[in-house]
């Protein structure tokens, strides 16, 4: 796994401000983003801001205080127009009665002692007072008012949910508002009281529904209401709103339309609205630029570069200048450009190193607050504008990309982003790079090596040039002027680090990577390169937490999940590797090594089945990989299905004609299968090529001897000579298992393309129950009988009554008269066990 780099080409790859798309604008001319809506109310709670609070259901004489409804100035005393009468006492029932008496006929004197009613029994001490309690107001009023409480409520919810990002609830509250507004008319009318409906409660809520619909891209539904709104003429202000419905019309693509609707905003806003007229133009620009129409969209960003100059405005219009291909607009657009002014304050008061420790606490103090932070925005998209502007026109003003470049580099250092004229020649070199002139890149970036502001950029991408070049000293030498500049950089040490790393000077390139984490605690190059590393050393659990750090989409990229597995491996978690491969299948379902893994990892199981099954998918989607191959073929030998293992061997055998490995594969599955003749063709041809493979002599003798060939003799002397020469290798490998089949140069599961269980106990088994006196009798009658030709085969009876002593079949029926003839034995006394083929 090769190491992640990380390009730092902070002047080349932008992130627009914004909701643009930040690779539109450079490759095509009309890829141009949507214009953002500029006259977007957004929701009722900016609107409140802007118009005054739903006011409460206005106060009239006769309808506050009218009888029965609300408190009651008499309060229970007695009916409305009776009043008090003193000397009465008090009327039972009325909630003020301090004595409860039984009605008489005859009224009390009234007698008082001290102001207090007459009470000889001190009953009014017995009996407790009950509590003063305000009955519940009913009137049409007052549900009214609560009504639309509970409508700006709602109104209120669904902007909140908008700003979460929750459009279906933001939905759901609008339309819920919607109806209870409905029902609140039909209220106000049952009640007479329809004069006084809130007209403002009934915009915010029509408006609300309006955007909601928008931001679910209901679009029908959402024009349908902007529609609404914009024909009632009691609605103020009702006109902007034809700016939203444009931009609706503009991401169906309606761009007739959209262009309608914003210029009947643009004829219905007043003359003093400057700001506002200005933007609705730049949509109407945009909407231009989109239908083609550069000429119409050239005129308006001209007249707001006249009236109201902007970044965003300029770069459009070199870009319709562009698409027109006229040099003498570009360069003027340019400069138009590059007139704008920044306005922004110097940026002395935010350095931390002040003289007086007051000063230093108040730039601690606006460090991150939001002016900086807008200050910030600003000056980046300024940048990214005029940067963006210089590489679109830089190969078309001047004959050649060079000049066209060197022009765009003067014209800014006259104006007041000087500054940006190193990032524009650091633009130039990234352009170099991507053409492929590598020389005119490195002499550009070398420029700066006395540039101390900008020496550390030049650095970084002169180690990425050189590391992908191979040049690993120069690669690290540009990376050490990153590590001594001051000003540390993330890019930089991650370059470095992957230099390191290919030296192979691990520890040090982990230091690296950690400097780089230190200065972006998130740098995915820097994390992924640290994993590897520790990988390598062979700490693998923490390897694992390094790969095990990402989140989210970096989480699913499948170089991380493939190091996530095969970590899991090398710790010995075989079940939760497998699951991880399952999960890097999903993602990348043909990979081929993901398969073969997947294959080995039940392979160690014992689950020959599903370890097949991955390993004929891996086979299918990379036919070339040799130990697929090898393991598929074996497999088919281990399942004594030799014909298909046959077709692997023999493509493996066209891949590398000089391995021998293959060739006696293929040998090998013809002399199982019987085909002798074909098996010692295929031997022989191997010795001609490859005469120092001791296995291929072994067979070719066990082949001559069981033919009866007289060339038994001939390839066991030759055999003899090869095994003197290799004895003390011989005696080297002796204690290791299958050392005659790695002296022979072959390395297969099941040893030249057999199973060796039931090979080696077909073969050793009539060696080991006979003396050699017997063989040799035995092999000299089957040689006498069979006889020999110019060709040196035996009679076709002798290979018609052949059986394979390592075939799986231990008997084959005999169709020879006599006595059946052992080709398990050898006739020769000098053949011994320690030549014979396993």
């Amino acid at each position: 796994m090769e190491p992640t780099l990380s390009l730092d080409f902070k002047t080349h790859q932008f992130e627009s401000p914004g909701d643009e798309n930040p690779n539109s604008k450079i490759s095509e001319m009309t890829r141009l983003s949507t214009p953002k809506p500029i006259m977007h109310l957004g929701s009722s709670t900016e609107f409140r801001r802007q118009s005054s609070a739903v006011p409460k259901t206005p106060f009239k004489p006769g309808t506050g205080y009218r009888s029965g409804t609300g408190f009651k100035p008499t309060t229970n005393f007695a009916k409305p127009g009776t009043g008090f009468k003193p000397g009465t006492g008090f009327r039972p029932g009325t909630g003020m009665d301090i004595v409860s008496r039984p009605m008489t006929a005859v009224r009390g004197a009234g007698y008082t002692s001290h102001g207090k009613p007459f009470d000889p029994l001190n009953q009014a001490a017995s009996v407790p007072t009950p509590p003063l309690e305000l009955q519940k107001d009913d009137s049409p009023e007052e549900r009214i008012r609560q009504q639309e409480l509970k409508i700006m409520q709602l109104v209120e919810e669904s902007c909140i949910a908008q700003c979460e990002g929750d459009f279906r609830k933001a939905l759901t509250k609008a339309k819920e508002a919607s109806n209870k507004e409905r029902s609140l008319i039909r209220l106000q009318e049952q009640s007479g009281l329809g004069e006084h409906h809130n007209i403002d409660l009934t915009y915010a809520v029509l408006f609300t529904l309006a955007n909601q619909y928008a931001a679910n891209e209901l679009y029908t539904e959402a024009i349908n209401t902007y529609q609404m709104i914009t024909k009632n003429r009691m609605f103020a202000n009702a006109y902007r709103l034809k700016v939203n419905m444009g931009n609706i019309y503009f991401k169906q693509g309606q761009y007739q339309l959209a262009v309608k609707m914003f210029r009947m905003a643009l004829d219905q806003v007043p003359s003093s609205q400057k700001n506002l007229r200005i933007k609705i133009m730049h949509n109407i620009a945009l909407v231009f630029i989109r239908m083609g129409q550069w000429e119409e969209a050239v005129s308006s960003l001209e007249y707001i570069m006249s009236e109201q100059a902007c970044h965003r405005a300029g770069l459009h219009l070199v870009t319709c200048c562009r698409a027109l291909e006229d040099k003498e607009r570009m360069r003027t657009a340019f400069s138009l450009l590059l007139s704008v002014p920044l306005n922004i304050e110097d940026e002395e008061k935010y350095n931390l190193e002040q003289d007086s420790p007051e000063d230093a606490l108040i730039a601690l103090a606006i460090q991150n607050d939001d002016l900086h932070n807008y200050e910030n925005q600003k000056r980046k998209e300024a940048e990214y504008c005029i940067l963006t502007a210089a590489k679109l026109i830089a190969p078309f003003i001047e004959d050649s990309f060079s000049e066209g470049y060197d022009w765009c580099v003067a014209t800014i250092k006259n104006s007041e982003y000087a500054r940006l004229a190193s990032d524009l020649e650091i633009n130039k070199a990234v352009m170099f790079l991507k053409q492929k002139q590598l020389p005119e890149a490195i002499a550009t970036l070398k420029a700066f090596e006395r540039d101390s502001n900008i020496a550390i950029n030049a650095a970084v991408n002169l180690s990425f040039i050189y590391y992908l070049q191979g040049d690993y000293d120069n690669a690290v030498k540009y990376g050490e002027v990153v590590e001594k500049a001051n000003a540390k950089s993330a890019d930089g040490f991650v370059n470095y680090g992957a230099s390191l790393m290919a030296k192979g000077n691990l520890d040090e390139a982990i230091l690296c990577f950690q400097k780089a984490l230190e200065c972006d605690p998130t740098f995915f190059e820097a994390i992924f390169n640290l994993g590897l590393c520790l990988k390598r050393q062979g700490h693998y659990v923490e390897a694992l937490g390094c790969f095990q750090r990402f989140s989210g989409s970096l989480a699913l990229l499948p170089a991380v999940v493939y190091q996530v597995a095969n970590l899991l491996e090398l710790i010995g978690d075989n079940e939760a590797a497998a699951d991880t491969y399952q999960q890097l299948l999903g993602l990348v379902p043909t990979d081929a090594r993901a398969l073969q893994k997947l294959g080995e990892l039940y392979d160690n199981e014992g689950d020959k089945q599903q370890a097949h099954h991955y390993h004929s998918d891996s086979y299918r989607y990379y036919p070339a990989n040799l130990s697929v191959i090898d393991w598929l073929g074996s497999y088919y030998i281990e399942m004594q299905v030799v014909e298909k293992a046959l077709a692997y061997f023999e493509k493996a055998a066209i891949m590398q004609p000089n391995e021998p490995k293959w060739n006696m594969m293929v040998a090998g599955c013809h002399r199982r299968s019987g085909n002798m003749h074909k098996a010692l063709t295929l031997y022989q041809d191997i010795h001609k090529q490859f005469p120092e493979n001791a296995e291929c002599l072994r067979f070719l003798v066990r082949l001559c001897s069981d033919l009866g060939m007289r060339e038994a003799q001939e390839y066991l002397s030759e055999l003899k000579k090869l095994e003197k020469s290799k004895e003390v290798r011989e005696r080297v490998n002796s204690s290791r298992p299958g050392s005659r089949r790695s002296n022979s140069g072959l390395s297969s599961r099941a040893g030249s393309g057999f199973s060796p269980v039931p090979e080696n106990t077909q073969l050793r088994s009539p060696l080991h129950s006979e003396g050699r006196q017997s063989r040799s009798s035995r092999l000299l009658q089957a040689h006498n009988s069979a006889g020999s030709g110019d060709s040196g085969f035996g009679q076709p009876t002798a290979d018609a009554s052949y059986m394979d002593p390592l075939g799986p079949i231990p008997m084959r029926p005999r169709t020879g008269a006599g006595k059946p003839l052992d080709f398990d034995d050898f006739g020769n006394e000098e053949l011994g066990d320690d030549l014979l083929p396993e």
